[in-house]
C-alpha cells in the first residue's frame, strides 16, 4: 500500500475553527505534517496550488485570506528537514514555461537526493489568466495538448546531459513551445521527477495513461474506484506501458474513534464544523449562481432554478449542468426532509474511512486488494496535526498486516513507489 499526505489547505474540508488549527503559511506547519508523514513511512508529501485568490460576490473568498504559498519553495525547505519522504508540488502547465519549470523541479530533485514530484495541472480559467502577462486563457480543448507537450519538453531537458556529464543542446519546435539551448543541470538522482496527474475526464485518463507515474483521483465507493482503476490501467498498453508503471491513489479522508459509534459521532461533528451555516449557503450559491443570503440555512432549498451564466463565484470550477445538480439536491432534500445545511452535509465532502483504527486499516487494505486503488493520498481536516492519530494508531496496524513498509528500502521517490527509472534515450549516453 502506498500512502501520501496532502497538506490541508484553503478548502472546504479544512476546519479552521478548531483550537488546534495552525497557520497555513508558517513553515512549522509544513514541517510538522511532513515529519509525521515520514515517521509513518509515507511515500510523499503533497502540496496543492492556487494561482489567484478566489472571489465570491465580488469579494475575496473568506478561506483564501489564510494565504497560498508557492509549493516548490516550501518543498525546497522541507528537503532539509526530511530524509526519505517524497516532495510533490502542484504546478500549472497553462501559466508556466517548460525550461524554467524543468529547472526548478530538477533543482528540487538534486537538493532532495531524488525525492521530487510534479503534480501536473491545467486550467482554462480566464479569471486566473488575468494574473499573467498574456492574460486571457487557454482554450479548453488545448489544455491537455499543451500539458502533454509541456511534460515531453521537460523530459527532453532532463535527459539532455549524457551519462558522462556532458550537456547537449535541446532543440524543440512544437505547436506550443520552442526551446533551443543547453539545460543548466545534469540528470537528477531519479532521472526525472515523478509525474502526478489529477483528472477524471476521458481526456484526463488518456493523458495519465500516456504520461503520468501517479494519478490522484477521488471516488466515494469501492465500485467506482474499481471501475476507474480498471479503465485507466486498461489504457496503459496502448502507450507501451505495464500496469505497475502507473499508481492510482485517490484522495481520502478519515475519522478515528475508540468504537464505531464514537467514530461516527466524531465524523458528524467534523462535518458540521466543515459545513457551517455560512458555508452551507456558500456551497449552495456556487451551484445556483445567485445571491441566497436571504435564505435560512436551516430551511428548505430554493425553489428557483440556477443561473447558467453566473459569475457569482470566480476561481472555482463550476459544474457543466448546475440545474441537474440542483434538481438532485431538491429531490434528496424533499425525500429526507433535509434543510439547506443538512443537504450540503449529505451531498458534499463525506469522509472516506470512518471507524476504529482496526476497522479503517481493514477497509483500506480491502480497497487495495480489490484493485480499487494502489494506495491513498490522505487529506486530514486539521492543519498541521491532523495526520498524527492516523500515524500513531493506523500505521502500526497496516505494518502488522504486512501491507505497509516498516522502513524505507530505497532513497528516491521512484524506489518508494516501485517505479522503474526512466530509460535514457538513445544517443544520450
Amino acid at each position: 500500500m502506498h500512502l501520501a499526505a496532502h497538506f490541508p489547505g484553503v478548502n472546504n474540508t479544512t476546519v479552521w475553527t478548531d483550537p488546534r488549527a495552525g497557520s497555513q503559511i508558517d513553515f512549522a506547519s509544513f514541517e510538522h505534517l511532513a515529519r509525521t508523514a515520514e515517521r509513518g513511512r509515507f511515500d510523499f508529501f503533497f502540496l496543492a496550488e492556487g494561482l489567484r485568490l478566489r472571489e465570491h460576490k465580488g469579494r475575496i473568498h473568506d478561506l483564501d485570506v489564510l494565504g497560498r504559498p508557492e509549493s516548490i519553495t516550501v518543498l525546497n525547505a522541507l528537503a532539509a528537514v526530511t530524509d526519505r519522504l517524497g516532495l510533490a508540488a502542484t504546478v500549472n502547465t497553462t501559466f508556466n514555461e517548460p525550461y524554467e519549470l524543468a529547472r526548478r523541479l530538477a533543482t528540487l530533485d538534486h537538493l532532495s537526493a531524488g525525492r521530487a514530484a510534479w503534480n501536473v495541472v491545467t486550467t482554462s480559467d480566464a479569471f486566473t489568466g488575468e494574473n499573467f502577462r498574456r492574460g486571457g486563457y487557454l482554450d479548453h480543448a488545448d489544455r491537455y495538448t499543451r500539458a502533454a507537450e509541456f511534460v515531453a519538453t521537460a523530459r527532453e531537458l532532463w535527459d539532455s546531459w549524457t551519462a558522462g556529464g556532458v550537456p547537449r543542446p535541446v532543440t524543440h519546435h512544437g505547436p506550443h513551445f520552442r526551446v533551443r539551448g543547453a539545460f543548466t543541470l545534469p540528470r537528477s538522482p531519479q532521472g526525472h521527477p515523478v509525474v502526478i496527474q489529477a483528472g477524471d475526464s476521458a481526456a484526463g485518463r488518456d493523458f495519465a495513461a500516456a504520461t503520468a507515474d501517479v494519478i490522484f483521483t477521488r471516488h466515494s465507493t469501492l465500485a467506482a474506484g474499481q471501475e476507474f482503476y480498471a479503465d485507466v490501467k486498461g489504457r496503459l498498453a496502448a502507450h507501451g506501458r505495464t500496469a505497475d508503471s502507473l499508481k492510482i491513489m485517490p484522495g481520502v479522508t478519515f475519522v478515528l474513534g475508540d468504537t464505531a459509534a464514537d467514530a461516527q459521532e466524531r465524523a458528524a461533528t467534523i462535518r458540521r464544523q466543515q459545513v457551517s451555516p455560512q458555508n452551507a449557503l456558500l456551497a449552495l450559491e456556487q451551484v445556483w449562481g445567485v445571491d441566497l443570503s436571504g435564505y435560512d440555512p436551516d430551511g428548505p432549498l430554493p425553489d428557483i432554478d440556477p443561473d447558467p451564466d453566473s459569475q457569482l463565484a470566480q476561481g472555482r470550477v463550476r459544474l457543466a449542468d448546475p440545474k441537474a445538480l440542483a434538481d438532485r439536491w431538491r429531490a434528496l432534500s424533499e425525500a429526507k426532509g433535509l434543510s439547506i445545511r443538512e443537504t450540503v452535509i449529505e451531498t458534499t465532502g463525506r469522509q472516506s474511512f470512518v471507524g476504529t483504527p482496526a476497522a479503517v486499516a481493514e477497509e483500506m487494505t480491502a480497497y487495495v486488494a480489490a484493485r480499487a486503488a494502489d494506495g491513498f493520498i490522505l487529506v486530514p481536516h486539521l492543519t498541521p496535526g491532523g495526520l498524527d492519530d492516523f500515524v500513531d494508531r493506523v500505521v502500526p496496524l497496516l505494518q502488522e498486516r504486512g501491507v505497509l513498509r516498516t522502513e524505507y528500502a530505497g532513497t528516491t521517490l521512484r524506489s518508494h513507489l516501485g517505479l522503474p527509472d526512466p530509460v535514457r534515450p538513445v544517443g544520450k549516453d
